[in-house]
């Protein structure tokens, strides 16, 4: 049980020390984008061993940090509503809501009884709502956590995810659906982040409306690949849904890991080279979306490597090493990649970034979709 008691002292923590902590943070607390060009995101480990989230520029120089009471993993931005949020690694209990524009003192939230974070979330359309993956652990079942915005986020109810273990999710080009990876792998506190049904996963790719809560369309892998977890999803620039993927298997296998799908349509996976198959190792870490330019960024911490996909094609049109890669994120051009080890893009910094950055700003310059890279 000691894995519970450290989850109920977390949230403890965050409901009776949480408004004194964050009224120490201060105006430096609050990203204010108007004081610098900063436009990425990005979770951290500092040297000292603490954790924090941070805005940074194009070129990857740190502007503001705020600090975390935990690791976070995941991030989510809404242009409408003015607001990041920092959600804690799976079976973290805590998300910190930001101001981008140093409107508002940053929100502390705590995961409900039964339930804990999986580490992603998305804003709804007009950023008044925010959405949470999360692990209703008693039942084994993935939840999606309702936060009202216009309240402080309080939790104002949930709906399911109709899968087990769902990580990412996105919403959808028309603001009507979640777009959600279930990634198959049950998980309870008790045992940390141990993975307890790798004999038997159950991973799917789901579609749910964000009005009603009810389920649109279900995607459950095949049976030979019912070890792939469904992981990291994006949206691609003509509204289909990218997804990325994890695989539980055997080392020499190469299954596919990349593929897309759109409303009322089958999984389409992308059949890569098997040179960019090895490369990534059987684990894609991180997946994102260059709309202006119709690129897909994929990222292997695993694998050590970046790897730059044609939307359209499939083609792959960069593949580059980066020792522990990390997040990917739309740039002006290509993709912005950190990596654990304090680099973001050309950059380095004292800290250790986490798996995923936010792009805080629409890009400036629209790019005709390269042929060729």
């Amino acid at each position: 049980m000691r894995a519970t008691t450290g989850l109920i002292d977390r949230r403890s923590f965050i409901k009776m020390a949480g408004a004194a902590w964050v009224a120490t943070l201060g105006a430096r607390g609050a990203f204010a984008l108007e004081r610098a060009d900063a436009v990425f995101a990005s979770a951290f480990m500092a040297a000292d061993g603490s954790y924090g989230v941070a805005t940074l520029t194009e070129a990857g120089e740190i502007v503001e940090r705020t600090v975390l009471p935990a690791r976070a993993h995941g991030m989510a931005h809404s242009a409408a509503s003015k607001r990041m949020v920092a959600f804690a690694r799976r079976p973290g209990t805590y998300a910190m809501i930001l101001a981008t524009d140093g409107s508002a003192e940053p929100v502390v939230i705590a995961a409900a009884e039964g339930r804990h974070f999986y580490g992603h979330g998305c804003f709804s359309a007009d950023g008044r709502l925010l959405y949470a993956t999360e692990n209703d652990f008693a039942a084994n079942r993935g939840m999606i956590g309702i936060y009202d915005g216009t309240r402080r986020f309080a939790r104002i109810g949930e709906f399911p995810t109709y899968g087990i273990g769902p990580h990412d999710m996105t919403l959808s080009a028309d603001g009507r659906m979640l777009a959600i990876a279930n990634g198959g792998i049950e998980t309870h506190p008790d045992f940390g982040r141990t993975k307890l049904n790798l004999d038997h996963m159950e991973p799917s790719l789901t579609l749910v409306d964000t009005e009603s809560g009810a389920l649109i369309q279900k995607h459950t892998l095949p049976g030979e690949l019912s070890r792939l977890s469904t992981r990291h999803v994006d949206i691609g620039p003509k509204g289909e849904i990218w997804f990325a993927c994890q695989y539980e298997g055997a080392r020499d296998d190469l299954p596919p890991l990349v593929g897309h799908f759109s409303h009322g349509e089958d999984l389409a996976f992308m059949s890569l080279p098997e040179r960019t198959t090895e490369a990534l190792a059987n684990y894609v870490g991180a997946i994102a979306v260059n709309r202006q330019e119709g690129l897909i960024g994929l990222t292997s911490p695993k694998g050590g490597i970046a790897v730059t996909l044609d939307a359209r094609t499939g083609v792959v049109l960069r593949q580059e090493r980066v020792t522990d890669a990390a997040g990917v994120a739309a740039a002006d051009h290509g993709f912005a990649v950190s990596s654990y080890d304090g680099r973001f893009r050309d950059h380095e910094n004292p800290v250790a970034w986490d798996q995923h950055i936010v792009r805080l700003t629409a890009p400036r310059v629209k790019y005709d979709a390269p042929q060729t890279l």
